[in-house]
């Protein structure tokens, strides 16, 4: 506890961070680094500890977490919960990409409560991914728990594998989108969630 009287709670499997960190040592000295100067001492653990937390979504169920909020309502116009922070690691260079995802449903006598939207989002986010699948994850989710009348996901980020290496453009930002029920048949409704949102699809 700090002197303010905040205390990190951080749970982990400790057999996992142990074995990670024997490993991201080894990477470490293969890298030329020093492993046992003062500044790396502790990092072989704290890296193991970092991607713990950054692909803890393989250790949540994403249909649960819509199950837990379900509501009967008659309601069945738009849903739409937009600029969700998203933080992934793509699966083929294990960096970050960094964007926002949208959604929306449209009811069919279920709702559910907004903050698990967000939640399916990151559980999904937080594991080994691609943007393409990870769209397609979220609204397949949806889909199956809720039998709404539509289902639209989009999807805007920044990947690190394109801006840190390779071709080392740093303001491309890669979109992708899924759609289901109403928003796949009516371009009316797709083109009002796609104005709600403010993107434009090219």
């Amino acid at each position: 506890m700090d002197e303010k009287g905040f205390e990190k709670i951080e749970k982990y499997d400790e057999a996992r961070v142990k074995e990670m960190a024997k490993h991201y040592s080894e990477i470490i000295r293969l890298m030329g680094e020093d492993v046992e100067r003062e500044g790396l001492v502790k990092s072989p653990e704290r890296v193991a500890k970092a991607m713990l937390f950054c692909t803890q979504g393989y250790g949540q169920n994403p249909e649960e977490i819509l199950r837990s909020a379900m509501f009967t309502e008659d309601y069945s116009q738009m849903v739409v919960v937009k600029d969700i922070e998203i933080y992934s690691l793509c699966e083929h260079h294990l960096v970050p990409f960094i964007g926002k995802a949208h959604v929306a449903y449209i009811p069919d006598g279920r709702i559910v409560g907004l903050s698990k939207i967000a939640r399916v989002v990151d559980a999904y986010a937080r594991r080994l991914q691609v943007q393409e699948r990870l769209t397609e994850q979220i609204k397949d989710c949806i889909q199956k728990t809720l039998s709404p009348l539509g289902v639209a996901v989009v999807i805007e980020a920044q990947h690190m594998c394109m801006s840190m290496r390779g071709v080392q453009k740093q303001n491309s930002v890669t979109t992708t989108s899924s759609f289901y029920g109403a928003f796949m048949k009516d371009s009316k409704t797709r083109e009002e969630f796609m104005h709600l949102i403010g993107v434009n699809l090219h």
